[in-house]
């Protein structure tokens, strides 16, 4: 672990440092005031290589296919176009928004192009496309981080949220980025695997803890679970509170356990772009409703600077319980282990 924050520390700068400045300085200034100031430019972007996903995951609008925008591919030479207007200040890249990322052609070539210009790179994936070509080429990009989706420690308890997936390929593809890794002694990507708690596979924590560790991975992350209609997510909601975003009412539904406060340093710190060019505020806008700039007619600073944005920061500060996209956020509630 010691390795994996230096190679992290190893892609700060002076500019970078002092950028994250600007943004801390600027979000509690503008919570003090109650007015929007916007000094800095983004530290984390997590940009959308394919809507496009193998499985059905019922929480997910990708496996469900309720996308209303237009499902597709990030095109090399447009990613490469906006790398060069984000890398002075851009610290982390996150290869994810919605699909998965193995189905673009030329996700890992991106990568390798984000790695060259001192951007820490990372990417989520169900490891169904992680054979022993892809992970070697994984490797060779040099991607920092690689966070693979196992939620479940077998296939019964997988396969009930992940529809479509097989259970043993997630463990194929994992034994392949290590045995890639090994070959080569590299110390990349850190691999983790992330355990999506629901009810119906809370009782197998230890065990894909023990899994995990008997495989090698670098870490096991265990997160809670978005759920969509959690006001009757009985089905899907954990009975252990500590693995849950809800609580339940006396009246026998669920609410969010956080309170809902006016303020989000998301808005601040950094933004999601779509496959398609379309800057929106951050994961929880899956379907692109809050689109705030459209960079394949735009520049990314006009786009993070603009009137528009900053009414949306705006609308954060009055009363964020009138954005339906914050009012199923529990950011802050992820468990490590």
């Amino acid at each position: 672990m010691i390795q994996y924050y230096l190679n992290i520390f190893g892609k700060l700068s002076v500019y970078k440092i002092y950028n994250f400045s600007l943004l801390f300085l600027s979000f509690h200034f503008s919570r003090w005031r109650g007015k929007v100031v916007q000094s800095g430019k983004p530290l984390f972007v997590s940009i959308e290589p394919t809507t496009s996903c193998n499985l059905r995951c019922p929480q997910c609008p990708s496996g469900l296919r309720e996308f209303t925008r237009p499902t597709g591919m990030l095109n090399d030479a447009f990613f490469q176009s906006l790398i060069l207007q984000l890398n002075k200040h851009l610290f982390s890249l996150t290869f994810y928004f919605q699909g998965e990322p193995y189905l673009n052609p030329d996700f890992l070539k991106m990568v390798a192009f984000a790695n060259a210009q001192g951007i820490y790179t990372i990417t989520s994936t169900n490891a169904h496309y992680l054979n022993e070509e892809s992970a070697k080429a994984t490797v060779n990009s040099c991607l920092n981080e690689l966070i693979i989706s196992v939620d479940g420690s077998q296939q019964e308890s997988y396969s009930k949220y992940r529809v479509g997936g097989q259970f043993e390929k997630v463990i194929e593809g994992t034994k392949h980025i290590l045995q890639q890794k090994k070959a080569v002694k590299s110390r990349f990507p850190h691999v983790v695997w992330q355990f999506i708690v629901f009810k119906h596979n809370e009782s197998e924590i230890d065990d894909i803890k023990r899994l995990g560790k008997e495989l090698g991975v670098n870490e096991v992350r265990i997160k809670t679970a978005q759920i969509y209609d959690y006001e009757h997510g009985e089905e899907w909601i954990p009975e252990n509170p500590k693995y849950s975003r809800y609580e339940k009412t006396k009246a026998g539904t669920f609410k969010i356990k956080n309170k809902l406060l006016n303020q989000c340093w998301r808005m601040w710190q950094g933004c999601v772009i779509t496959w398609d060019g379309k800057v929106v505020p951050c994961c929880f806008d899956k379907d692109a409703k809050y689109q705030l700039g459209e960079l394949k007619h735009q520049s990314f600073a006009s786009v993070w600077h603009s009137e528009e944005y900053n009414r949306f920061r705006q609308s954060i500060l009055k009363g964020r319980n009138q954005i339906d996209i914050c009012t199923n956020c529990t950011e802050g509630t992820k468990v490590w282990a």
